[in-house]
């Protein structure tokens, strides 16, 4: 008989591609993740990790088996998905993550919120840019994530994902108090194809929304400061240093110095939860998107 916690831990390999990502993905150590390895080696009979310089790589029988794992893994996730529906319960674990400003706007009052109508939920939570929370979630590694796409870039979606609409978000243009568009009551894009910006990092989804929303307006952007965070990015602004988008979730107080204003052509992103389509079912997924909506109700 095949032991589904070492399948999971087969399974975790051949998604991470390494033991040290195996380890991080499952919450164990790198030796724990390496005996569980060894015993499944010694139950079916077969190799199925092989060294590859300083790494591993699975064998033919590893993949073969990994293949089975990630359907077996999957049908367990359904069966576990079903029996909550039938007992109509939010309970067991669910993790969750999120991009910063959601994390900052959302997750408090959300996850304060489920707390206190379930107990019998145990909630943990990450901030995860949203590319990256959507692999962690088709790999198992969270149950629900918070992502988004802008108003004219959406964000790739792979299949087997079911999704549910949180909030739209504006965002504004922040610049400093001193700037010469600061009296204005809206403001186009254009308006700062001189000026410098301060944006995310250079691989980010938002910061390559901004650049293609920038260029198909015909400006070439000047980036000169870059951070992760809005409130950097704000202080940044704050300084005379640039401008730059501003979202309104999580945004927090504007620091004076600096003043935010509309975009003519409103300028917005769809926040949205996704989760596995083997785990729709699952009670504790739909009172943790009411929780979001719910919190989402008074960010906005």
């Amino acid at each position: 008989m095949l032991n589904l916690e070492r399948l999971r831990t087969l399974d975790a390999l051949a998604r991470h591609g390494s033991v040290s990502g195996a380890a991080e993905g499952l919450h164990i150590t790198t030796s724990a993740v390496s005996q569980q390895m060894s015993k499944l080696e010694r139950e079916v009979g077969q190799q199925l990790l092989a060294k590859n310089g300083r790494g591993v790589r699975l064998t033919d029988a590893g993949r073969l088996l990994a293949d089975h794992a990630a359907r077996i893994l999957s049908q367990v996730e359904l069966a576990q998905s079903d029996l909550e529906a039938q007992r109509g319960q939010v309970v067991g674990e669910l993790r969750l993550a999120a991009f910063p400003t959601a994390a900052r706007g959302l997750f408090p009052a959300a996850l304060a919120g489920l707390r206190s109508a379930h107990p019998g939920l145990r909630i943990s939570s990450s901030e995860m840019e949203p590319e990256s929370a959507v692999l962690a979630v088709i790999r198992g590694d969270y149950d629900l994530a918070v992502v988004l796409d802008w108003y004219n870039k959406p964000l790739p979606m792979p299949d087997g994902l079911v999704k549910a609409s949180i909030v739209d978000d504006t965002a504004d243009v922040a610049m400093p108090a001193t700037h010469r568009h600061a009296h204005r009551s809206e403001v186009d894009l254009e308006d700062f194809a001189d000026d410098d910006w301060v944006t995310w990092g250079e691989s980010e989804f938002c910061h390559e929304w901004l650049m293609h929303t920038l260029r198909s307006k015909g400006i070439e952007p000047r980036v000169a400061h870059r951070a992760e965070e809005h409130p950097t990015q704000i202080a940044l602004v704050g300084a005379g240093l640039g401008v730059c988008v501003a979202p309104r979730l999580g945004r927090g107080p504007i620091p004076e110095g600096v003043r935010t204003v509309p975009v003519r052509q409103s300028v917005s992103r769809h926040i949205y939860a996704v989760w596995r389509a083997d785990a729709d079912r699952r009670p504790s997924i739909r009172a943790a998107v009411e929780a979001l909506k719910s919190a989402a109700v008074k960010a906005v």
